[in-house]
């Protein structure tokens, strides 16, 4: 029997699933070009939900010190990611830029990437994951602020219901002085959409 994971679900069990979507969605999942159907599919799972797997936490827990007093703002933008709806689990593709004012430490920029990625590689309401990696971010770094807007296309209302397509839902979440600081936001906000202050 196969190993299971965490979860208490073998792989066997989860390719079993995938069979049964094939057949009540009126396919033969003996037939050749779906046999290994299964197989994809659950490792595609593997792939598109590993980020239960990790915590964005520990991505921040190594910060530097030596920046030579420098307090300003720090954005990474145009971030891009890749999510499933949690209602429908159907793709949501977007960008997320992060911003903060630093305290007395930094952390390296591919961290940032990767707390995006770590959330976004979960079933996910885009509300939820903008608010998520704010909050890690404000939790571990402890900035003076810190800024979150996503921009993301949801595949659930495009290939399903509605069908609108080139719609985009835009999300934020402002944290101390990005969000006491209209000038701060501001900043923020110019720097995502422009590239400059």
């Amino acid at each position: 029997m196969a190993a299971k994971n965490d979860n208490g679900v073998s792989r066997e069990q989860a390719e079993d699933a995938v069979r049964t979507l094939l057949r009540w969605a009126g396919e033969d999942p003996a037939r050749e070009g779906l046999l290994d159907t299964p197989k994809r599919v659950v490792e595609a799972y593997g792939d598109w939900f590993s980020g239960y797997a990790g915590d964005p936490q520990e991505y921040l827990a190594r910060t530097f010190e030596e920046v030579a007093g420098y307090d300003e703002m720090i954005v990474l933008r145009d971030i891009e990611f890749e999510s499933h709806c949690e209602h429908h689990m159907a793709p949501i593709i977007g960008k997320a830029h992060v911003g903060y004012l630093p305290d007395g430490k930094v952390v390296g920029i591919s961290k940032l990437a990767r707390v995006v990625e770590t959330y976004a590689r979960r079933f996910q309401v885009q509300e939820k994951m903008t608010a998520q990696i704010a909050h890690c971010i404000q939790q571990v770094l402890n900035p003076r602020g810190v800024g979150v807007v996503v921009e993301a296309t949801h595949e659930c209302m495009t290939t399903r219901g509605i069908h609108k397509r080139g719609v985009s839902m835009v999300t934020s979440k402002m944290l101390g002085g990005f969000r006491d600081d209209a000038r701060t936001r501001a900043e923020f906000l110019r720097f995502i959409r422009d590239g400059h202050a």
